[in-house]
Parts: structure tokens; sequence; C-alpha cells
């Protein structure tokens, strides 16, 4: 690829290198290695071939990692439904390596030159082999541009990120899910029985996930809680366990009342009528317009009931990109912006104290209000997902690892949740080493959940959970995939692996 130097606006020195530079602002240096760079469209010609790309997904779904330049981008082939739930489609590159907000590339002495955001706008990074690209939708803050050890310039951006949009200190402590158990078949007789099962292992939270509600959009008991969601809490609490609780607060399915009986209030297509904003549950589901006074009103008041009147102190609010789609809004606000705003009356509804895990959510632009933060796809009782080969996002354990492990370095910004870890042999295809590998990706990043009722569970099982949970482990990363966990050397490289996608998938 032959590059014009004269369209570019200058050089920065980063080190021993002198790159040459096009930007819409004139960069300012940090420090030797280090400059920031105002918000736009910025391109940057490094002076040997790049061997690897860094591609960061804009959600928490998304594919991440590195991956060869000559080889096809990581991305999700062959399912336009699934890239508008899983990724940024609007900003989707077939044929070329980009990712969401960050990116970066390795050079041949070992260190890497990244690009990240530090704004809002839906920025995007990619790269070729000769140059490292920025764009955004809108101008939002500025680009942080770095050279330097690996860990290390990943660990100054998210230092960054933090700064620029706050960092909670929000601690989640080991929490018990009922989704990778009994999915949607949950009700108040199954959670009494479950917490008195879980009352005599070390879990800080039970938190009740899909299943509890009239519709996803209708945020009521159903009949499977007759006595209420209240007196679900109390029955938590009494046991001596934080209560948590599942929403999706920002999408509802069409067949909901809040859909049904308010179409106005939801984000609209191009056609007038409500924009489909994602696929699940069986068919799509549509996004609420967070700029509409009425939705605020509604949100303001749903988070009243949910921690004021009922008393959950835990959250897992899920499928929270669909607020930030492209789309017809009341408000002509980025919808980035619109997604911000959104999540930050929620945060000032519930308070500080309520710890809120966000899933599904736009990674970036969710920092300084979530507490913790999925950073990787649903995991599944089984390893490979062999109906879906060229999905990087499909349910499975292999999937929730490789997502995960890439996104370690934003701990700085919020926890950072790999998703749960099964303990149980039964009702699992999961072999031994493929557990101990998801235990050990937990303890690396430093959250600790699972699903595994305790009457699924082996004698030997819930010692081994009651061990697992009971740990303090001292984690240190030493490489990109290896670190030490208290004196024991763990290198997750190996199963550090991507499928190419299959040639008869088209893009």
């Amino acid at each position: 690829m032959l590059i014009d130097l004269a369209k570019f606006a200058g050089l920065v020195q980063l080190g021993d290198l002198s790159l040459p530079l096009r930007a819409d602002g004139a960069p300012r240096a940090l420090g030797d290695r280090e400059y920031l760079i105002p918000s736009g469209s910025v391109t940057v010609v490094h002076p040997v071939e790049a061997t690897e790309f860094f591609r960061h997904g804009w959600n928490s779904w998304s594919p991440s990692g590195w991956r060869h330049v000559g080889d096809a981008p990581l991305r999700i082939h062959g399912s336009p439904e699934r890239l508008l739930t899983a990724d940024d489609a609007k900003n989707d590159t077939p044929h070329a390596h980009s990712g969401s907000a960050v990116g970066a590339i390795a050079l041949a002495d070992g260190e890497i030159l990244l690009l990240g955001a530090l704004g809002l706008g839906a920025p995007r990074v990619g790269a070729t082999a000769t140059t490292l690209w920025g764009t955004v939708e809108e101008p939002d803050g500025e680009w942080f541009l770095a050279r330097g050890p690996e860990q290390e310039v990943f660990t100054r951006y998210a230092q960054l990120v933090a700064e620029r949009f706050g960092a909670r200190e929000g601690r989640a402590g080991r929490v018990w899910c009922s989704w990778y158990s009994f999915y949607e078949h949950i009700s108040e007789d199954l959670v009494r029985r479950t917490v008195a099962d879980l009352a005599d292992l070390p879990f800080d939270v039970v938190q009740l996930d899909d299943g509890w509600e009239r519709s996803v959009g209708d945020w009521e008991a159903n009949e499977r809680f007759p006595s209420g969601m209240a007196a679900t809490v109390r029955t938590i609490t009494d046991a001596g366990f934080r209560a948590g609780l599942w929403l999706s607060p920002l999408i509802a399915l069409p067949h909901s009342d809040f859909a049904v009986h308010r179409p106005d209030l939801l984000v609209q297509g191009t056609d007038g009528r409500p924009m489909v904003a994602g696929y699940n549950w069986g068919g799509p589901y549509y996004a609420l317009d967070t700029t509409q006074e009425e939705v605020k009103a509604h949100l303001r008041e749903l988070f009243t009931r949910v921690v004021g009147e009922w008393g959950f102190t835990y959250l897992k609010l899920d499928f929270m990109y669909a607020g930030a789609l492209e789309g017809g809004r009341s408000e002509p606000v980025h919808r980035e912006q619109a997604y911000r705003d959104a999540v930050a009356l929620i945060r000032e509804t519930v308070g500080d104290d309520v710890y809120l895990l966000g899933c599904g959510v736009p990674i970036i632009a969710s920092a300084g209000v979530f507490d913790g933060v999925r950073v990787g796809p649903d995991v599944a009782p089984f390893w490979e997902n062999a109906e879906r080969p060229g999905d990087p996002t499909g349910v499975g354990a292999k999937n929730a690892f490789l997502a995960s492990i890439h996104r370690s370095w934003l701990r700085p910004v919020f926890e950072t949740d790999p998703d749960v870890v099964y303990f149980r042999r039964r009702r699992s295809l999961l072999d031994d080493d493929q557990r101990r590998l998801l235990e050990d990706l937990a303890t690396v990043l430093g959250f600790k959940s699972t699903s595994d009722p305790v009457d699924w569970l082996a004698d030997d099982e819930v010692l081994e959970l009651r061990d697992w949970l009971e740990r303090r482990e001292e984690v240190a990363q030493l490489g990109r995939y290896v670190f030490r966990i208290d004196d024991r050397v763990v290198d997750l490289g190996p199963f550090v692996t991507y499928p190419a996608p299959p040639s008869t998938i088209a893009n």
C-alpha cells in the first residue's frame, strides 16, 4: 500500500520512532512516548509492517483479541441479526481490521503502538500493515496515542479512560446467579429452596436472572412469584445474602404492554415504525427512546420501585447496547450520548450503594457508571459452539474465555466479569481441564460467580466450590496470557485459538 506522506500534518516522536501523522488537530505530548490528539479522523504511519492487530469489540459480547493482519478480520460472519445484537453493526468492516474505541498493533521489537479514544461518538480504530487509524461519528474528547510494552500501554489507557469518565469502587463479592442452571424456569418456591441450600456456602450475592417478570418491557412479578418481589428479597436477605435482580430496562418485546400501548416511546426506524434493536427470545425486540421525558420518568419509577420498594441492592442490567443504536429519537443527541445519559439517570436513581453489573453494554461508554461489566459472551456447559462456527459471540465456554481474557486490562475502570464458573459434572459437557480453565480465568479477572445448585453437586464438587470461594489469591500478570496465581504460573496462551471463518459463510 503506497502512502502519500504529503497528506499528513506532521510527525510525532515516540521514543526513537518518528511517525507521520494526519489528524484534525495538533497533537500534544504527554511524555516521551505518549500523545493526546484532538478527536476526529487520525492516521498514523508506522515504519515496520505490523504482524498483529488488537481488535476491541463494541459491547460486552463483541469479539475482542489479537489477529494477524494477513488473516480475515475478527468479526461476526454470516448473521446480520447477530451482528446487530452483539457488535456495532453500523461500523462493521467485513474486509478490514477494525474495532471499537481502541486498537493496537504489535511491533517487531515486542512493543505495541496503541490508539484509543477518550470520548464518545462511536470511535473506531483500525489497521493495515502500515497504518493505524481512527474515526468517529461525532468528535468528542481526544485520542490517546502511545508506544511501549503491551501491559503498560493498555494499563495507561485504562487509567486515562477512568480519569475521563470516572471509575467505580463497588465490589460484587461472590455471586450465585440463577441463569446457567434454571434459565427462565424460576419461581419463588425454587428461590426459597435454593437459598436454603446455599446458606452454608460463602456467597455474598444471590441474583435472580430472567424469568421473574411478566414480559421483557413489563417489569412486574409474574404468576410464579405470587408473594411479590419484596417477599423474595426478604427470603434472600434473611439468609444473609445480598439480593440481586436481572432486568433489561432499555428494551421491550413487541408483545409487551409497553410496546403495544406506547410504541411512540420507542426508537423509530426510517419507516416510522419501532426499530428492531436485536434478536432474542425467539424474535426481535425494540429499544426505548431514552431522550423522551416520559421514558426518563418510566426509568426513575422502575428503579425506585426495584431498589426502594422491593429492596434489591445488586442489579444486572442486560441488553443495554440497544440504548446506543442508531435510530430515530425525539432529541438530536448522538446515540452513545443518549445511552450515557440513560445509564447515568439509572445510577442517580439507585444511588451509589447499589451494585450495577452491565451486560451487553457498550464498554467505554459505560465507564464510571457501572461497578462491573461483563467482558465476553455467555458461557455455557460446553466448550465449542458447533452450531455457530462463524460467530465468536455465540454462547459457549471457549468464546467467553477468548473475549474475556483480552479485556483483563479494563480492571482499573470497573470489575471485569467473565461469566460463571462450572463446578458440576451433572448437566455439563465440560471436562475437568476446561472447568479449571474457567476457574483460573475468573481468578485472573477478579470476579467469582457460579450458577451451580448445591443439589446438583457431588460432595467433592461442593468442597472444590467452597475452597475456590474462600481463597483470596494474589494475581500478577507476567505476559500477554501468562499469570502468576499465588505460587502457580498459569499460561492461558495455548487456549487462545480462533477458528478461521468458514469459507461457505457469506459476510
